[in-house]
């Protein structure tokens, strides 16, 4: 599957950044672990020459540190990139254009490629601001995170009443809150808006790489969230994704990954060690059959493990 963003082709799984930033909402708080910058660059050129050349970010990651960390990466890269803007007041007179500017100088580049609504608040207002900083030349192409059927349709009209569209949409989407974001895909893919999916790995729960034995850092945002029990739960649907990677020859994490390209979702998955980017590409020429991802699907439903994260 090809996907074209501003007239250019795009990797078929975004990079995202959330992990890299230090400090309040960084890597540590959020993952319970942290990651040295040289590691951080060898990852970025891994991936890098390995193709992914879409990359996510966005200010609220480690407070600006992951947008700085990523503009030291990117110089003299031809890459795509992705920021956004999380209203904290609903909205605010030119506090778009501010928090463009912003991300701007920390990326160090002249326009961002897509810029997203991260948080659906105050849409018709925010939208005004992002169709004008988008004639202004500040920013490419508009998205919306976080957003309900209801909510992605007012944001594409307000956009086209004021000469613009919306391009895409970024949710949560993994095998542990797919069904309820069912409806909001099939609506994107009717009116052509690229649907991204964020936490398809639902913080490394996912991964095979994590389990009641081996759980997450205790006195860290997902070790929180996701505790021994759900993992109890889960261990079924562990076990049989272990099976098809063994099947593809593939590392466990990428049949997630493979499963949500099945449904036309482009992944979200963010990298911390240039292993992963190796991992990633060999995922993602791994084709499910239709039985492979019904037996997935069911396995997670009778789970009955359901997430939401707090902002959604």
């Amino acid at each position: 599957m090809k996907y074209i963003l501003n007239k250019k082709e795009i990797s078929t799984c975004m990079i995202g950044t959330w992990a890299w930033g230090g400090g309040l909402n960084g890597s540590k708080m959020v993952f319970g672990k942290s990651y040295g910058i040289e590691q951080l660059r060898e990852t970025f050129e891994q991936a890098y020459s390995l193709g992914f050349n879409f990359w996510d970010t966005a200010p609220v990651y480690g407070m600006g540190n992951a947008e700085k960390i990523l503009g030291e990466f990117i110089k003299g890269k031809d890459v795509v990139i992705s920021t956004k803007h999380r209203p904290i007041f609903g909205h605010k007179d030119g506090e778009v254009r501010k928090t463009i500017e912003k991300s701007l100088q920390r990326l160090g580049v002249s326009c961002i490629d897509l810029f997203w609504l991260h948080s659906p608040k105050s849409i018709v207002k925010n939208m005004v601001e992002f169709a004008q900083c988008q004639k202004d030349g500040l920013i490419k192409s508009i998205g919306l995170s976080n957003g309900s059927i209801e909510q992605i349709h007012l944001a594409d009209k307000t956009l086209r009443e004021n000469g613009s569209k919306l391009d895409a949409v970024q949710n949560h989407y993994s095998l542990l809150s797919f069904e309820r974001e069912a409806a909001t895909l099939e609506y994107c893919k009717q009116n052509n808006i690229l649907y991204f999916g964020y936490m398809i790995l639902e913080q490394g729960a996912l991964s095979g790489h994590y389990s009641e034995n081996n759980h997450f850092p205790l006195l860290s945002f997902r070790g929180m969230l996701f505790g021994k029990q759900k993992f109890r739960k889960i261990q079924p649907l562990l076990d049989y994704a272990k099976q098809l990677a063994e099947k593809y020859s593939v590392d466990p994490s990428q049949i997630p990954i493979a499963w949500a390209i099945s449904k036309g979702v482009i992944p979200l998955v963010g990298l911390t060690k240039a292993k992963h980017g190796d991992s990633l590409k060999a995922g993602l020429a791994t084709i499910l059959d239709a039985a492979e991802v019904a037996k997935l699907e069911k396995l997670a439903c009778n789970s009955g493990v359901v997430c939401k994260a707090f902002w959604e």
